[in-house]
């Protein structure tokens, strides 16, 4: 019984990833407003059906590690370490993440040239992070046991959302990523540039 399920979910993980695939390579050929979903279908030769029990709409095939990574946000303050401070799950987190990231592959520069210049996809990509944002928010908030409208777990979910954002081009992003959660952690007087500001320099 557990393998039969192992191959059904291997198998819906294959047809997912295929309906993915297939509609990112049909929206680079011919821009995202000029595919219809049915075609989608048909180029990863399923039926409209399957492709609706795998997506919830055409917005959804652009972005289909969505929820992957709000719940792995989640998680990494939920179920960090003994004693490990949710600053530093965050941190470590997102160290993760962005080795994980495809950097200066084509494809990925394609994939964010197309979300860019997509109005439709622009739009539905700010409402994810805003979702991501909120799930981070109440996770902050629940693990350090402030109220739900705390305004620093908020504050603490945004500016850590908008980091990776802030290492695109940048040399040595890991470091550099240690140096924002650094200032998150400790204040701008305590790094070189607040010890800059503070001596008028």
């Amino acid at each position: 019984m557990t393998e039969t399920m192992g191959r059904r979910e291997r198998k819906k993980a294959q047809t997912r990833q295929a309906l993915a695939d297939a509609a990112l390579r049909l929206f680079l050929e011919r821009g995202y407003d000029n595919v219809g979903v049915r075609e989608v279908a048909e180029a990863a030769d399923v039926s409209l059906a399957t492709l609706f029990k795998h997506f919830a709409g055409k917005e959804a095939l652009v972005f289909d590690e969505d929820e992957g990574r709000e719940a792995a946000l989640v998680a990494a303050v939920r179920d960090r370490a003994a004693g490990q401070s949710v600053i530093h799950a965050l941190r470590d987190h997102l160290m993760q993440t962005y080795a994980s990231r495809p950097g200066d592959d084509p494809g990925f520069a394609a994939y964010k040239e197309l979300v860019e210049s997509t109005p439709a996809l622009r739009e539905a990509s700010d409402r994810m992070w805003r979702r991501h944002e909120s799930a981070l928010t109440a996770a902050i908030a629940e693990a350090t046991g402030a109220p739900e409208d705390d305004i620093a777990s908020a504050a603490l979910a945004r500016f850590a959302l908008e980091t990776l954002g802030l290492l695109r081009g940048r040399d040595d992003p890991p470091r550099m990523l240690g140096e924002v959660f650094a200032l998150l952690e400790n204040g701008w007087g305590h790094g070189p540039a607040g010890e800059a500001s503070a001596t008028g320099r």
